[in-house]
């Protein structure tokens, strides 16, 4: 798949579903410790996400870095909007900052 149409298919799952999340492995079986900990943080706040694991194509753990300018996985996404990885979602559900920008784009 082409550069340009792997950022189409990240572009339209973004889209198309209010809370993305890209990890590596599942929400039902995470393949890494900051993957597993928004998960966690997701699933304590009762916030429905899609997951979509980078590790079955190699090409997408790519070009999900270049596509949102941001180094490493999970990143996570709220209506649109890239939000951050592991750090970031966790300072903002101890603020209460995440769930409130959730509800605010519902």
């Amino acid at each position: 798949m082409e550069k340009s149409d792997q950022f189409t298919t990240i572009t339209e799952e973004i889209n198309n579903n209010d809370v993305v999340l890209f990890m590596k492995g599942s929400p039902m079986f995470p393949q890494c410790g900051f993957s597993a900990a928004v998960v966690q943080i997701l699933s304590k706040l009762e916030i429905k996400f899609k997951g979509i694991d980078v590790l079955e194509d190699e090409n997408l753990r790519q070009d999900i870095k270049e596509f949102s300018d941001w180094p490493t996985i999970p990143q996570l996404y709220v209506k649109g909007e890239f939000i951050g990885g592991c750090d970031i979602v966790t300072e903002m559900a101890k603020t209460g900052e995440l769930e409130e920008l959730i509800t605010s784009k519902q």
